[in-house]
């Protein structure tokens, strides 16, 4: 084989002027409270999702319930959805108002049945 010679990409990818610079991580800044921040960020961040998709997951199971127009079982899957979207709103995950909207709907819709 004859030698090939590969062009050396700078590390991390990045091109151009100031491509050498030393980064402390993907979307953290230089500074200690800016890291801190940045990591208290993916923390909340973890957690929220968390918080949102057990939501959403218990409004989705009354919206199929209601769907199926099985009474019993969207009015029990109302009543766990209804705790989970005002824990949601309380630590702030979802807007209050947004919540009530959310709970306003599927009770309108279990009571529709």
């Amino acid at each position: 084989m004859a030698e090939e010679k590969k062009k050396a990409a700078p590390a991390g990818g990045a091109k151009g002027p100031g491509a050498a610079k030393k980064k402390v991580g993907l979307g953290k800044g230089r500074h200690k409270s800016a890291i801190k921040r940045a990591r208290q960020s993916e923390t909340r961040y973890a957690r929220n999702i968390s918080i949102i998709s057990a939501m959403k997951t218990q409004m989705r199971r009354v919206r199929k319930a209601v769907e199926a127009k099985n009474k019993k079982d969207a009015e029990t899957a109302l009543k766990t959805a209804l705790p989970s979207i005002a824990r949601a709103s309380n630590k702030g995950v979802v807007h209050h108002r947004t919540a009530a909207r959310y709970a306003s709907r599927l009770t309108k819709a279990v009571q529709a049945i």
